[in-house]
C-alpha cells in the first residue's frame, strides 16, 4: 500500500515545558507522518523554569532569555500544533478521548496516543489568609516578572527550606531586601544529612538570611502594603512579599481514574514511561517509578530526567521493540546557596534506614585542589554504601552528597555515575581522574572516599559516628587525638587528650584510663584519629575513629556539646 494511504498516527501531549516537549520533539523526528499536538494550560510551552529564580535576581537580566521555544518556532521547525492556554480537564481512556477547555469552551480531541506531562502544581499550605495579596507562587515566567518587580522593596518571607525556597531567599538576598526563610521540619533541604545542612544554615545566616527552622505559618494577616506572617512560636514577621514554596503534589486531578495512580496521586509508570492503560505514557513530575532497592515509589521531579525520559517515551512509542528503557532515577541535584554549593546523588541515610539496608557511611573533609596551591577550599563529603547482605553486595554504593564553594560539581557527577555504573566503593580508588594543582589533588576526595571505604569493608577502619555520642560517653573512652591549641578551643568533657605525635609513648596512660572499656578517638578531621586507632588496634584495644571528626560531630550537634574548662 502506498505510505500515503496510511492512516494518520494523531498523537496527543498533555503538558509542555520538559518531558512534553522533549517526547514531541523527538517523535517528530521519529514520525514524519504523525500528527503531534501539545496542550499547554499556560503562555509558555518550553521555559527555563530553574532559570526563574535569577531572573527575580537580575542575574538572568532579560525575560526572553528563559523562552526556550515558542508555538511559532515549533511548528516552523517540527510541524508541531502547539495549543497554549488550553486546559486538559478529563481523559476518556475507553473512547480515546481527552476534554480540552480554552478561551473558545470546550472541545473534545481524539488520540491513538497519549502522552501526559502534567508536571506538578505547587502545595498551597492550609493557612489563614494565604489568599493575601502579598502571597506569590514562583512557578511561571509571569510569577517571575512579577516577583521581580516587587524584589528590593521590603522584607520577604519565603514558605519553605527547599531548593525554590532557598534560590529565591538567595535572589531577594542579592536584591536588598530582608529575607526570612521558615521551614517546618528541622532543617533546610530536607533530603539532606543533617551534618550537612547545617553548614547550609550558617552559610544562609552569612548571607543575611533569617532561618527559621521547626516551625510553621499559622496565618497571614493583610496589613494593606505588608502583611504580618504569624509563627507557630509566636513569632511576628512583617513582609511586603511572602513567597510560598512548600514544595509540589502531582498535578493529576484531571485523570479521575483513567490511569492507575499511587496513593500519593502520582502516575505509575513502567521502565518505557507505559501506563497499565493501552495508548498512554507519562513522564516527569506527575509520575512515579518503583524503586528496586527499597521497594517504594521514585519519583525525581527534575530536569533532567524529565528531558530523558520523554526522548525515551517517544523511542518507545515509535521505535519499537529495541528501545532503551528509562533508568532508575538517582535524584541527581545541585543548588547554589550564596558562595555554596550543595549537591546529591541516590539514596539518604534516613531513607536507608527506612528500608532496612545496612550501610556504612563515609564523612570527608578534603581539599577542592592541592593544598600547597592558593584557593583550596574543603570538599564537605558523605558518602554511604552497603555492608552487604542477600540483596546487595558490600562496598555497592549506595548514596552521596557534598558540601563546599569549590568542585562540588564535578564530585557529585564522578559518583552519580559510579553509583549509576553498579561501582563498588573500593572502585574509587581506580578511578582515572584528571589531576593538577589548581583542579584537584593526586588523591582526590573522590580517591579519598574509596581508600577509606576499602578500610572499613576490610576492618582496617572501624568507624564511629556522630549520632553515637551518647553512647560513646557513657560505655566506652573518648580520646582526643588533636594538639593542644586544638583542644583548647573547646573539648568533649570526660574526654583524655593525648595527642597523636606522643600516643606510641603513652599507650600505658590510655590503658589505665580506659580501665578495660573501648576506646573511641577523635581528631579534626578524622585523620589523625585513623593513625592513632591503628596504634591502639595493635595494642590491642577496642578501638574506632570518628569518621569526619570533630568537625562532622559540631556540624551534627552544634557547639553546644563543647566543654572549655578542664576538670
Amino acid at each position: 500500500m502506498d505510505q500515503s494511504a496510511q492512516p494518520t498516527l494523531r498523537i496527543l501531549v498533555v503538558g509542555g515545558v520538559a518531558a512534553g516537549m522533549s517526547f514531541a520533539a523527538r517523535a517528530r523526528r521519529l514520525d514524519e507522518s504523525a500528527e503531534i499536538v501539545v496542550f499547554e494550560r499556560g503562555q509558555h510551552p518550553s521555559f527555563a523554569n530553574c532559570g526563574l529564580p535569577y531572573y527575580v535576581s537580575g542575574e538572568i537580566e532579560q525575560r526572553d532569555a528563559l523562552l526556550v521555544q515558542t508555538p511559532q518556532s515549533l511548528r516552523d521547525a517540527l510541524d508541531i500544533d502547539v495549543r497554549v492556554g488550553h486546559d486538559v480537564v478529563a481523559v476518556d481512556a475507553g473512547a480515546r478521548t481527552i476534554t480540552v477547555r480554552s478561551a473558545a469552551g470546550e472541545s473534545v480531541e481524539h488520540y491513538d496516543r497519549l502522552m501526559l506531562a502534567p508536571g506538578a502544581a505547587s502545595l498551597m499550605p492550609e493557612i489563614a489568609g494565604v489568599d493575601a495579596p502579598q502571597v506569590s507562587l514562583l512557578r511561571t515566567v509571569e510569577d517571575a516578572v512579577a516577583l521581580r518587580e516587587r524584589a528590593g522593596t521590603g522584607p520577604v518571607v519565603v514558605v519553605g527550606g527547599g531548593y525554590i525556597g532557598l534560590e529565591a531567599a538567595e535572589a531577594f538576598r542579592l536584591r536588598g531586601d530582608e529575607v526570612h526563610v521558615i521551614q517546618r521540619g528541622p532543617h533546610v533541604l530536607s533530603r539532606l544529612e543533617p551534618e550537612l545542612a547545617s553548614l547550609v544554615t550558617g552559610e544562609l545566616q552569612r548571607g543575611g538570611v533569617s532561618v527559621h527552622s521547626g516551625v510553621t505559618v499559622v496565618a497571614i494577616e493583610d496589613q494593606g502594603d505588608q502583611a504580618d506572617v504569624v509563627l507557630s512560636d509566636g513569632a511576628r514577621l512583617s513582609a511586603r512579599t511572602v513567597l510560598v514554596a512548600a514544595g509540589t503534589r502531582p498535578d493529576t486531578d484531571f485523570l479521575d481514574g483513567a490511569v492507575p495512580l499511587t496513593p500519593a496521586g502520582f502516575i505509575a509508570v513502567d521502565a518505557h514511561g507505559a501506563t497499565s492503560v493501552p495508548g498512554i505514557w507519562a513522564a516527569g513530575d506527575a509520575t512515579s517509578v518503583a524503586d528496586p532497592l527499597t521497594g517504594g515509589d521514585l519519583v525525581a521531579a527534575l530536569a533532567g530526567p524529565a528531558n530523558r525520559n520523554g526522548r525515551l517515551i517517544a523511542d518507545a512509542m515509535l521505535g519499537g521493540s529495541g528501545a532503551r528503557p528509562q533508568p532508575t532515577p538517582l535524584q541527581t541535584s545541585i543548588v547554589r546557596v550564596f558562595g555554596q554549593a550543595v549537591a546529591m546523588t541516590g539514596r539518604t541515610r534516613a531513607e536507608l534506614q527506612a528500608a532496612g539496608i545496612e550501610h556504612h557511611t563515609l564523612h570527608l573533609h578534603a581539599g577542592s585542589h592541592a593544598g600547597y596551591f592558593p584557593g583550596s577550599e574543603p570538599v564537605h563529603l558523605v558518602v554511604h554504601f552497603a555492608v552487604g547482605d542477600h540483596r546487595i553486595a558490600a562496598g555497592t554504593l549506595l548514596g552521596a552528597q557534598a558540601v563546599g564553594r569549590d568542585g562540588i560539581d564535578k564530585r557529585i557527577d564522578v559518583l552519580a555515575t559510579a553509583i549509576r555504573a553498579g561501582l563498588h566503593v573500593s572502585d574509587l580508588i581506580d578511578l582515572d581522574l584528571a589531576y593538577a594543582p589548581p583542579y584537584g589533588s593526586a588523591k582526590d576526595p573522590i580517591t579519598m572516599a574509596g581508600l577509606v571505604g576499602d578500610n572499613v569493608l576490610t576492618g582496617t577502619t572501624v568507624l564511629w559516628y556522630p549520632w553515637e555520642l551518647d553512647a560513646a560517653r557513657q560505655a566506652t573512652l573518648i580520646l582526643d587525638v588533636r594538639r593542644a591549641d586544638e583542644r583548647a578551643r573547646g573539648f568533649l568533657a570526660g574526654s583524655l587528650h593525648v595527642p597523636h605525635t606522643e600516643l606510641r609513648d603513652r599507650i600505658d596512660e590510655v590503658r589505665e584510663a580506659a580501665g578495660g572499656r573501648p576506646v573511641r578517638i577523635h581528631c579534626a578531621s578524622g585523620v589523625r584519629s585513623y593513625l592513632a586507632h591503628r596504634q591502639l588496634v595493635a595494642a590491642g584495644f577496642d578501638s574506632a575513629t570518628l569518621s569526619g571528626g570533630m568537625q562532622t560531630l559540631l556540624a551534627f550537634h552544634g557547639k553546644g556539646i563543647l566543654s572549655h574548662e578542664e576538670h
